[in-house]
């Protein structure tokens, strides 16, 4: 029997989770489809709103007063400043207890692993210690073994940044040892266990090895590796030992912070019955005039029909492969929508490597109710809307957006899809 739902989401990171969700909320049968891991598990877990507005100015205090100020192709200029409330809400509902920012519209500014201060307007629990903002006096953890968080360099970072607090980093030795290759699942698996070492626990000897640095600082900032099922636990004992508030800093590949939203993204998916189907691409599709009938997937070879009566499309931007580019110019390779661009390829970038590049702001031209349009201004698909960053108009990455966008955006096409998909 071919496979059929009212609505079909192709992508499976926090737009596509976000749009399967927000369809399944109007009655609508749901499935996701996704070709590889989503790139949350390569994030900082953080979840923008607008930390820069599109001229470099910022830090931005309260996101929600900027969007006004917005061009009029921007994503959130397209669906409003109430659907990026909603997108929010609904974000906040599926994490719970576990991120802060909810309780106010303004920005925070959060410690990172390179020792900046990121605006953002959701955080990790374990993260919220690490507030720029707080006076206290912080002391900044790195391991010998993982050479992607350089706590001493970070700290200087932070100094020089003028953040209103004292600041140290030291780097010390894990007290279990590792491959020098060891994923950061490893230190927290090992904490999670609390395996012996040395004849004390592993939580307990950190923290015997932490001690001494410590000095008059009230918290301690350790790269975001305290535990995976057990990290509530693991950051109390710290806490205890130390006698100070302990917090995490999101790391690089692979963030455990990214997996556990991950996590909580798919769990609320399956709590919906949205029906998820991953590990084998959309290589192709089917129309019927104007409308999309089915999209195939490749399964070992066999192109394999998805049918639906509506499909949404949260497949990313130019990192993710949501859109491609090459010699022949930039396209959206699944339903082949227009991705506007000048022909001439040194137009695309600027000299300065800082600078406002137009291949940022690469993706497809949504109409008011975020359907990709076609040269003349229609619908390339009467029935196909877009969401997250296939979505052209803004830099996400120099913005501080991304996750803003991919709620907010994901949410209305989402609704719209499965409101008219019922």
């Amino acid at each position: 029997m071919p496979i059929r739902e009212d609505v079909l989401v192709v992508g499976g990171g926090l737009a596509g989770a976000t749009a399967a969700l927000s369809a399944a909320e109007t009655g609508a049968s749901v499935r996701l489809v996704s070709y590889k891991k989503s790139t949350l598990r390569f994030a900082s877990g953080f979840v923008d709103a607008l930390g820069y507005a599109p001229d470099g100015e910022g830090p931005i205090a309260d996101p929600f007063e900027a969007i006004a100020e917005l061009p009029a192709d921007h994503p959130y200029s397209v669906v409003g400043e109430d659907a990026v409330r909603e997108g929010f809400e609904l974000f906040d509902g599926v994490v719970g207890d576990a991120y802060r920012g909810g309780h106010t519209d303004a920005n925070a500014l959060l410690l990172t692993h390179g020792g900046t201060v990121k605006p953002t307007a959701r955080y990790p629990e374990s993260a919220a210690p690490g507030l720029a903002s707080d006076p206290r006096d912080a002391l900044l953890v790195g391991f010998e073994s993982l050479t992607d968080f350089d706590a001493p360099l970070a700290a200087r970072h932070l100094s020089a940044a003028g953040v209103p607090f004292s600041v140290e980093g030291v780097t010390v030795s894990f007290p279990r040892r590792f491959r020098a290759d060891a994923k950061v699942t490893r230190f927290a698996k090992a904490l999670d266990r609390d395996e012996r070492a040395d004849g004390a626990g592993t939580r307990r000897a950190l923290a015997e090895t932490v001690a001494p640095h410590l000095g008059a600082a009230e918290r301690v900032g350790f790269p975001a590796l305290l535990g995976d099922e057990r990290a509530d636990e693991v950051r109390a004992d710290l806490e205890a030992a130390l006698g100070a508030e302990v917090f995490e800093i999101p790391t690089g590949p692979p963030s455990l912070l990214g997996l556990k939203l991950e996590d909580a993204l798919y769990s609320a998916l399956d709590e919906a019955g949205v029906r998820i189907s991953t590990g084998n691409p959309v290589v192709d599709y089917e129309a019927d005039g104007e409308r999309v009938r089915a999209v195939y997937v490749d399964r070992k070879g066999q192109r394999v029909p998805y049918h639906a009566e509506q499909f949404v499309l949260a497949t990313g931007g130019l990192v993710g492969k949501g859109i491609d580019s090459g010699r022949g110019g930039v396209e959206e390779p699944i339903f082949g929508c227009r991705v506007p661009h000048s022909e001439d390829r040194y137009d695309w970038f600027e000299d300065d490597a800082f600078g406002d590049h137009a291949f940022a702001r690469f993706g497809v031209v949504p109409d008011a109710e975020l359907r990709p349009t076609d040269e003349g201004g229609g619908p390339h698909f009467s029935n196909l809307r877009a969401a997250g960053g296939v979505v052209g108009g803004a830099d996400f990455a120099a913005e501080k957006s991304g996750g803003g966008v991919s709620l907010a955006t994901g949410l209305v096409a989402g609704r719209n899809a499965g409101e008219e998909a019922t």
